[in-house]
């Protein structure tokens, strides 16, 4: 931290954090926190006291991580979105462009494949058939008609 002209505390980019510190600044809770950084999403180095400390620039991805959560990304699926984003040092525009550029992609992907999906369910739901040969969702290829005629599944 430095003060500036007019005396106030800044945080400086090089900034170092508690674990406690990146857990209340972005709401992860702190076993989340250890988890990702086992997982490699996120990295710390230890002090001379052994604990955790945490650049500045991991609260970017930590809040990144958090709403990926949200709205059901695997983390699997962030840490090949994040794999060409700097751990060791603050990522330049250039690298987060393009980071976000193929999570767009995936995220586009999962949008369609969700669509096809209700579509399907749509379908599946309205057609009333007893042998669900048209249901490709349930029952790709009528694979259910071996087990005989009429709803197998209820």
């Amino acid at each position: 931290m430095t003060r500036d002209s007019s005396g106030e505390v800044r945080a400086r980019p090089d900034d170092w954090l508690s674990i406690g510190e990146v857990s209340a600044r972005t709401g992860a809770a702190v076993s989340a926190l250890r988890f990702y950084e086992e997982f490699g999403l996120i990295a710390s180095e230890r002090d001379d006291r052994n604990q955790r400390r945490y650049p500045r620039h991991m609260l970017r991805r930590v809040a990144l991580i958090s709403v990926a959560k949200r709205i059901g990304i695997p983390l699997q699926d962030l840490l090949e979105a994040f794999a060409d984003v700097p751990l060791d040092r603050p990522p330049s525009h250039a690298e987060w462009q393009r980071a976000s550029r193929g999570w767009k992609r995936r995220l586009e992907e999962r949008r369609q494949t969700i669509e096809r999906l209700e579509a399907e369910l749509t379908g599946c739901i309205g057609c009333g058939c007893l042998s669900m040969k048209a249901c490709a969702l349930l029952n790709p290829d009528d694979a259910l008609a071996e087990d005989g005629v009429g709803p197998q599944r209820l």
